[in-house]
């Protein structure tokens, strides 16, 4: 009889509106057969503030669930014993606190801090080049990674502190060769911080390189990520061994988990994305040796919006019908022996080891962030990936290519996605105001005094944050604390450098501009905003890069703005557009409200568009609002949003000039 490898944990990265809502999701998913929880946190919980914080506006649990306190948590798993549970967390500024919290609602249901197992993402170096998340400086934050590391490793067993997670990387325009670097990068600049702390031996440091587990992405050109991947497994071994000089194999293991690319689904022709979701999961689980610990899968209409329940079922099905209706499980490495792999893995490797030593002469990957390498490089290569598309030299079924199609009966009806309602938030806040009253205010302070003195002291972060999550403390508070001690940090954006003048098809372009310039009396002048906490700024970057080659005066000045910040920049830089870009589903009420402040300035003159993942009736009601245009993922070809904005300021008069 054929022996069967154990298949990997079946995930879906869920959580949105409550957590009472994503608790019954949760529930209803692991009835189903999923075997791990992947949480998705809101932003303000992912960044440090309560619901209530003028930042949290309209970005509450719109793309996770609102995690307030240790009433949440514990909500959020009622019913789900978590000493059986293997749970990842995605969240890294705040992972300390997700993690206090997720010990402290543990320990009220009866599991051991030692009972626990999953993941805390814990990747504060990718949110600086990808994902935006990040809270505090660089030394701070690597600082509280460490703390977390040396915490679990000390007190939970079973526990993976942080995954290095180039999924972003991939997602931000990275090559394979860049996801490989960057991410060794900023594995090994962990791996300096925990030893240049002194407060671990040489076997403990062992146990650490052993805990440290990655999440990687895995994209169309499946052959290549398959190398990828093996390349990864070989480079980590030999990192691991050579320059930290570890010993046992068992802890040199490269131990990653993956969701598979979303930067490649399509809004056009949705129901395309299911097959390639399943050819890129074929990617990291067709070969044994670089085979990944636990797989998530997107589900096919995320370019449209919140999928539902049932689009989450079907990506779980397929993950199940290829570890047990397939064969897959029963075999060696196919791979091995393979020349054309072995030479691809090869190549791979040699280009990843010279980025990794330029990196590593920079001073190491902190030091490429703070001189913008690694976000410049990023943009870049987003850049030429964009232009491909747009020039049709990369083929994008049903975007580019075989755009013809009979309307899709997936994506009619109401109901087709999932929407957030705005009572959400109002409820939400209701009752972080009740929880707030209802604590012992004296424990609270503290709770909180303790951590601010820790914080301050240099002492580890996490048995204050545990005190503080049974105390009642609240996520806004924890991060208000430490951003009194550590200050905040605003990441490099890219852009400036990444601007070029030899993008094709701009003359004309560049040519109205000129001429709108003329009229103007100056030159044209555009502001990307991204109001709220939504970090994904690739699409700003790219807009603002390409407004720039077209000749415009570009102003963008990164993420996480509010609406006021917004305006008043509008109004200071005397613009004559302004270009709002939002992905977290918060577009209705955050550019609402950026109009309104515009209007009561005077500004209402200047128009403004709208870039996102935008329903048609929510694109409909924005435009009604007096949105001059709005943008979703079908609009790739950035020449022609830069022409529709020359036209669009041109029609607007001269009154802004």
């Amino acid at each position: 009889m054929t022996t069967r490898d154990k298949p990997w944990i079946f995930r879906t990265y869920a959580g949105h509106s409550t957590a009472a809502a994503s608790n019954a999701l949760y529930r209803g998913n692991l009835a189903k057969g999923q075997t791990g929880l992947s949480v998705a946190f809101d932003l303000p919980t992912q960044t440090g503030y309560d619901s209530d914080h003028v930042l949290a506006r309209g970005e509450v649990g719109k793309v996770g669930v609102p995690i307030a306190h240790l009433g949440d948590m514990r909500t959020l798993f009622e019913g789900i014993p978590l000493a059986e549970m293997n749970t990842s967390m995605t969240i890294n500024a705040c992972a300390p606190w997700l993690l206090a919290l997720y010990i402290a609602a543990a320990e009220e249901q009866g599991a051991g801090r030692a009972a626990l197992s999953g993941t805390t993402q814990n990747d504060i170096i990718k949110e600086y080049l990808s994902r935006g998340t990040h809270v505090f400086p660089p030394a701070p934050s690597m600082r509280l990674t460490k703390d977390v590391i040396l915490f679990t490793t000390r007190e939970m067993p079973r526990w993976n502190p942080m995954n290095v997670c180039s999924y972003h990387l991939q997602e931000a325009g990275a090559t394979p060769v860049q996801e490989l670097a960057f991410a060794l990068s900023n594995a090994i600049a962990i791996l300096d911080t925990v030893l240049a702390s002194g407060e671990v031996d040489h076997a403990g440091f062992e146990e650490v390189v052993g805990r440290i587990s990655f999440f990687v992405n895995a994209g169309m050109r499946f052959l290549t990520e398959i190398c990828k991947m093996r390349a990864f497994g070989e480079l980590w071994d030999e990192i691991t061994r050579t320059r930290y000089r570890v010993a046992n194999p068992k802890h040199r293991m490269f131990r990653y988990g993956v969701q598979v690319n979303s930067l490649g689904l399509t809004e056009p022709q949705p129901e395309n994305n299911v097959y390639r979701i399943l050819i890129e999961t074929l990617a990291v689980t067709l070969s044994k040796r670089a085979r990944a610990r636990a797989v998530q899968l997107p589900a096919w209409n995320e370019a449209l919006g919140l999928p539902r329940p049932w689009d989450q079922q079907w990506s779980l099905r397929m993950q199940q019908i290829l570890a047990y209706e397939t064969d897959l499980l029963e075999f060696g490495d196919i791979f091995d022996g393979s020349t054309e792999i072995a030479a691809k893995v090869e190549a791979l490797k040699a280009e990843a080891l010279q980025e990794i030593a330029k990196i590593d002469a920079m001073g190491g990957a902190i030091a490429a962030i703070e001189s913008s390498y690694m976000k410049q490089q990023l943009v870049e290569t987003n850049t030429r990936r964009l232009e491909g598309i747009e020039r049709g030299e990369q083929i994008v079924v049903g975007v580019n290519r075989f755009k013809e199609t009979e309307p899709s009966p997936l994506t009619t009806g109401e109901g087709a996605i999932l929407t957030v309602p705005e009572h959400v938030e109002a409820e939400q806040v209701a009752r972080l105001n009740a929880w707030r009253a209802s604590r012992d205010a004296k424990a609270a302070a503290k709770a909180l005094a303790a951590l601010r003195a820790a914080a301050a002291e240099g002492r580890n972060i996490m048995e204050p944050s545990i005190a503080c999550a049974k105390a009642g403390i609240t996520t806004g508070e924890w991060g208000g604390t430490l951003r009194e001690v550590f200050g905040e940090y605003r990441a490099p954006t890219g852009v400036g450098r990444a601007a070029r003048a030899d993008v094709v098809g701009l003359d004309e372009v560049r040519r109205d501009v000129e001429l709108v310039s003329k009229r103007l009396g100056r030159r044209l002048k555009f502001l990307v905003g991204k109001p709220g906490l939504d970090g994904h700024s690739n699409g700003a970057e790219q807009i603002a890069v390409r407004a720039r080659d077209a000749g415009m005066e570009v102003v963008y000045e990164g993420i996480r703005l509010t609406p006021a910040e917004i305006v008043n920049a509008a109004l200071e830089e005397g613009v004559h557009v302004v270009g709002l870009s939002i992905l977290s589903g918060s577009h209705v009420p955050l550019v609402r409200d950026v109009m309104e402040r515009m209007r009561k300035e005077g500004l209402d003159d200047v128009p403004v568009i709208v870039g996102g993942i935008i329903p048609p009736e929510d694109a409909a009601l924005l435009k009604a609002s007096g949105v001059a245009a709005v943008y979703t993922p079908k609009d790739y070809e950035l020449n022609r949003i830069m022409a529709d904005i020359v036209r669009i300021v041109g029609g607007a008069g001269q009154k802004a000039a």
